[in-house]
């Protein structure tokens, strides 16, 4: 855990989260510009102002960082040994509609691996964060261990696309599956705080398709799982951010092996 200036990497993605959830909170509920990006998808000046408060953050804390922000894009080296990457508010689309479920997230990238990082919940007030060996969430100013588990038996599937893995990989044929659905129960919140929620054990898992590798949407919340226990592979089984992509986090290894079961199958009869 690097240490600079009296204030680890962990410490400072928490504040940093916290910094963009305080701008979210403030600005829910107002008549927001909309600024059109690609195929739909729009950012709010909730994201913008949300990001900038986070990079102040980090700059003021790591000035020679290079940073990845969802709305800003990449600063600094290219090949730089430590990148920060920054989703200001996911969820925008529940955020422009009046809907609570969304997420800020902050995780560092040193080398191949997240070294730190944090999910706010701007509404709850609680942040989720690991310093890459264990995972807390802070609630009223205490921090408590993470603790996964698949007791609720609920599933967070993305059904947002694109789905590169298609057609041997449907996240909305995994749903009608009747081995799914006598398993688990679904739902669908569109934002990468479910990802938090598995590392928590308020979800049992979360799965998605997709390219993750320097995501700003899900580096965080693989970090937290990791560091909490959770059994994280790609949709085939193999090192998540290798291979086919995409993400099936679960609390552990039986409710894991389940569902990448149930993807197999789907692979299986579609070729």
């Amino acid at each position: 855990m690097s240490i600079i200036n009296g204030e680890s990497d962990a410490r400072l993605a928490l504040t940093a989260a916290q910094a963009g959830a305080a701008v979210v909170r403030d600005l829910y509920g107002s008549r927001l510009a909309r600024y059109d990006k690609s195929a739909g998808d729009f950012a709010t000046e909730a994201d913008l102002a949300a990001e900038r408060a986070i990079l102040d953050v980090l700059r003021a804390g790591r000035p020679d960082d290079a940073v990845t922000g969802e709305e800003s894009g990449r600063s600094g080296a290219a090949d730089a040994h430590r990148r920060w990457l920054v989703d200001p508010l996911c969820g925008t689309l529940n955020y422009a509609v009046r809907n609570m479920l969304v997420g800020v997230n902050v995780a560092l990238r040193e080398g191949p691996d997240v070294k730190a990082a944090a999910t706010a919940d701007p509404f709850s007030g609680e942040v989720f964060w690991t310093d890459g060996d264990t995972a807390w969430v802070r609630g009223d100013g205490a921090d408590e261990r993470l603790a996964p588990s698949s007791g609720s038996a609920l599933v967070d599937v993305n059904l947002d696309p694109p789905f590169p893995n298609a057609p041997g990989f449907h996240p909305a044929r995994l749903l009608a599956d009747p081995g799914f659905a006598d398993r688990f129960r679904p739902r669908v919140i569109s934002s990468t705080l479910a990802v938090a929620w598995v590392a928590a054990g308020r979800r049992a898992a979360y799965v998605t398709d997709g390219d993750l590798r320097d995501s700003v949407h899900f580096a965080a919340g693989i970090a937290l799982c990791r560091a909490a226990g959770c059994t994280v592979t790609g949709l085939q089984g193999e090192p998540v951010l290798t291979g086919a992509g995409g993400l099936v986090a679960a609390a552990d290894a039986q409710t894991h092996a389940a569902l990448l079961h149930l993807i197999k199958k789907q692979a299986a009869e579609g070729s």
